[in-house]
């Protein structure tokens, strides 16, 4: 985290390895490091430069290793130190970087600091994470009882009591993972420390779970009512506080300054607005690199939240990511992506997964990639992977949508309605195993695979791509060599175009003589639309290449790539 005028990321694309769906090279169904070495040569074609590795450390896996028991500790689930060191050695041979996930906000109940924090009333870490008394009146246990009203990210109470001592202990998330207290040193300094741990070992940064969320107000006091069962909206006493920068900045100090290598520091930031990120993405500020924003991927929930999805507004997505281009554009870093472990797929989200499954996927992908920004790709999405049918609950096995689905109904809901929310926009949805081939569980290993295979990998998989030239693989691969080849795509400036057109994204990237237009039309009809530009042919298109002269004819989900040098 130095000043350097170009950090080698502005032109690098991650790829995002959520472990237990990747490949399986144990056959216990789960996939595991071993596994993930095997296909780094997948990486490697596409052209990445980093792979950024979910979490492998000891869990109980309430959160699917988001809840952490140890974090110098393999899974065995996923293998063991030996074979995360030689998968960190096959990436560093292949020339890609790895970073680590690295969840702080909260611990594992399971993890050693909160065993010993929840021991006693006495016990040196029980500052470690938050102990509330009841709230005054009322008895430990009693309804109304809980310290704050904060209704938790995953549904319910923040709040979970611990029996033995009459105490509640605050959780943002699922009641097994407590929140770490960051306003103690002791905790600060244990996080440092560990951290510079996995750096010694040769990892090239960290991708940082809800960061934002690390510094809560003290007073803890309550929020305004949301209308759910008497709980309300914590989040002004806990999302991006004022502490978090100055967490941030001593982080910086303590793990990163002085390192021989330029590292990588993520940070997803729930809630983050762009005047925000400017302030933790300033390179003078040394807080993180780029910043993870979720404006964009709202804007598609309705008046019930998440699961509760409305159409997309093409014009609402221009507004917020030409927002965020113009905000970060001399201050700071955008990182861009559609898909992750928590976002359902965008072919099915943004696309159309039938008629115009190759041809949408391809086409957000150009939208994506040539904003200015570091891509990330989530596994599969290089190939197209879709939205699974589940068929019911029996097939979910995410807390968030296993514990929505319980609570919807249980307060009276429709089952079938409460279902297509969790279809729509569930995360299990970016869970399913990794499409390699057509065999009987898509490659991915030899044992019933934890979540089913969705069934279309015997058309859709990575084997049918790899020699097609039109396939979305190549399509990608193209893209991530544009990025490498193109200094205007890494540092040009960006201007949106069409920004009321409700079918067509266009926008210009310019570095100083060379201008880039992209076009795509991101819809089922066919576009004419007018651009000035200079007469030319595209570099990369995703259907049969169309001239712009004025104009420029695109069929459904097109996409287009122009560009000219004044100076040539």
């Amino acid at each position: 985290m130095t000043s350097d005028p170009v950090p080698w990321w502005t032109s690098a694309v991650v790829y995002q390895v959520y472990p237990r769906s990747f490949a399986d090279a144990d056959g216990d169904g789960i996939g595991d490091l071993l596994g993930a070495a095997s296909r780094l040569d997948h990486l490697k074609r596409l052209g990445v430069d980093v792979l950024w590795l979910s979490p492998v450390y000891l869990s109980p896996q309430a959160d699917n290793g988001y809840d952490i028991a140890d974090y110098q500790v393999i899974d065995p689930v996923f293998g063991t130190m030996d074979d995360f060191d030689r998968l960190l050695a096959a990436a560093h041979v292949r020339g890609m970087k790895l970073i680590m996930d690295l969840v702080v906000n909260h611990t594992s109940d399971q993890h050693p600091w909160f065993i010993e924090s929840r021991s006693a009333a006495r016990n040196p870490k029980r500052d470690w994470y938050w102990w509330r008394p009841p709230r005054e009146g009322f008895a430990p246990g009693e309804p109304g009882a809980e310290p704050t009203n904060w209704e938790s990210f995953f549904g319910g109470s923040t709040w979970t009591l611990d029996e033995p001592s009459g105490e509640y202990y605050l959780h943002l998330f699922d009641r097994r993972q407590p929140d770490l207290n960051w306003e103690n040193p002791e905790v600060r300094h244990a996080v440092h420390e560990m951290m510079r741990w996995w750096l010694d070992r040769g990892v090239d940064g960290f991708r940082m779970d809800v960061i934002n969320l690390i510094a809560k107000d003290p007073a803890l006091p309550d929020g305004a009512p949301t209308g759910t069962g008497g709980l309300g909206d914590g989040y002004p006493h806990y999302g991006t506080r004022p502490r978090v920068h100055d967490y941030l900045r001593e982080m910086h100090r303590e793990v990163f300054e002085g390192r021989p290598r330029r590292l990588l520091t993520v940070g997803e930031m729930p809630g983050v607005t762009w005047e925000q990120a400017r302030l933790f993405t300033d390179p003078a500020r040394r807080e993180v690199d780029m910043v993870f924003q979720f404006e964009h991927v709202s804007l598609d929930h309705g008046p019930g939240g998440k699961f509760d999805p409305r159409p997309l507004d093409l014009r609402d997505l221009k507004a917020c990511l030409g927002r965020w281009q113009t905000a970060l554009g001399e201050v700071g870093w955008n990182s861009l992506y559609w898909n992750n472990h928590d976002q359902p797929r965008v072919v099915s989200r943004f696309g159309d997964d039938d008629r115009w499954w190759r041809e949408s996927a391809t086409a957000l992908g150009t939208v994506l990639h040539l904003h200015r920004g570091t891509p990330y790709v989530y596994q599969g999405e290089e190939l197209g992977m879709t939205n699974a049918p589940f068929a019911g609950p029996e097939d979910l096995r995410d807390v968030e949508s296993l514990n929505h689905y319980r609570q919807a109904v249980a307060a009276g809901a429709d089952p079938e309605a409460v279902l297509r929310g969790i279809r729509a926009m569930g995360r299990d949805n970016a869970r399913t195993p990794v499409q390699w081939d057509a065999s009987p569980h898509a490659g991915f290993g030899a044992g019933q695979p934890w979540l089913p295979v969705n069934p279309n990998h015997t058309w859709l998989n990575a084997e049918a791509q790899y020699d097609d030239p039109a396939s979305v693989f190549n399509h990608y691969r193209r893209l991530i060599a544009l990025r490498h080849e193109l200094p205007v795509v890494a540092q040009g400036d960006f201007t949106m175009l069409l920004a009321d057109h409700p079918q067509v994204y266009a926008y210009e990237r310019t570095l100083g003589d060379v201008r880039l237009l992209v076009v795509a039309n991101l819809g089922g009809t066919a576009q004419t639309v007018e651009i000035d530009w200079p007469a030319t042919d595209p570099i990369l298109s995703n259907v049969d290449p169309a001239r712009l002269d004025g104009t420029v004819d695109l069929t459904p989900w097109a996409a287009h790539v122009y560009t000219v040098d004044s100076t040539g």
